[in-house]
């Protein structure tokens, strides 16, 4: 997907600025995140399939909705709506977070001026299992996504997509609030969908697993979220974090070698996995 600057005139009769966000089944957490961009001048929302009132709730709310027959990966949804917005600036959000009113007053700063080649990143601030997570790697934790329209898009990966912007980056104040796993249930599940997704990911780019390879990385993962990122200061959360990033690049490597070594371009899931 090549993405091009907004024409002078097509911007001067732009909307401000347009969130857009994918969903499934997303009714639980979908409208703290939606009247938390509220001033927003279109609202765009990408459902793959919800069977509960994730659509609705979303169109009482005022947002545009697009429903899929497929399932593409994160990166690709997210690039369909992406191609449906029509402001001058873009916001990116999941469903699961949303914006204190800090950073709510400084993105209206911003959309009120006309983009000038720079993107914004946001800091995030990420619950675990109802704890807010301030060390091994989870804060500060910027994240890259509000831009001018045009010129940026997602990269493909299937899980852990990321936004491809090549000009200036400047951060704002306040925090994006993520709720990100609300119990070990949610991480655990979580865990083993998206280790599948990234390993598909990895294995595509010729990346290899192995036993010894998911036994070091694991290590690793521990070692790095609770020693070197100081995860030891969350406390008992903290551990359970470390042993979690653990686990979750173990079973990343070994699915690479039992599950995809035969498989180095697999075929995107019918449906995908909420966030």
């Amino acid at each position: 997907m090549t993405t091009h600057p907004a024409s002078p005139d097509c911007a001067s009769t732009a909307p401000a600025l347009s969130v857009v966000l994918i969903t499934r089944d997303e009714a639980a957490r979908l409208e703290r995140c939606l009247r938390s961009v509220a001033f927003a001048d279109e609202i765009i929302v990408v459902d793959s399939g919800s069977t509960d009132d994730t659509v609705a709730i979303a169109r009482r709310l005022g947002a545009r909705v697009e429903v899929t027959p497929d399932w593409p990966g994160f990166g690709a949804q997210k690039n369909r709506a992406l191609a449906l917005a029509r402001g001058r600036w873009v916001l990116s959000l999941d469903a699961d977070e949303w914006l204190d009113e800090t950073l709510a007053a400084e993105i209206r700063r911003v959309v009120a001026t006309p983009p000038a080649g720079v993107a914004h990143r946001l800091s995030r601030l990420s619950s675990f299992c109802g704890q807010w997570m301030r060390h091994g790697g989870w804060y500060p934790d910027p994240v890259l996504r509000l831009f001018p329209r045009g010129t940026a898009r997602f990269s493909d990966d299937r899980v852990h997509e990321r936004l491809l912007w090549d000009g200036r980056v400047e951060g704002l104040g306040g925090h994006l609030l993520h709720e990100s796993m609300a119990s070990l249930t949610v991480a655990n599940d979580k865990m083993n969908r998206y280790s599948s997704g990234r390993a598909a990911d990895l294995a595509a780019r010729g990346r290899r697993g192995g036993l010894g390879r998911a036994i070091g990385h694991g290590l690793w993962a521990f070692v790095r979220t609770w020693i070197l990122r100081r995860g030891f200061l969350d406390g008992r959360l903290g551990f359970v974090l470390a042993v979690h990033n653990a686990e979750a690049s173990y079973y990343r490597y070994l699915k690479i070698w039992l599950e995809c070594a035969d498989a180095p371009q697999p075929p995107s899931s019918p449906r995908p996995p909420s966030r």
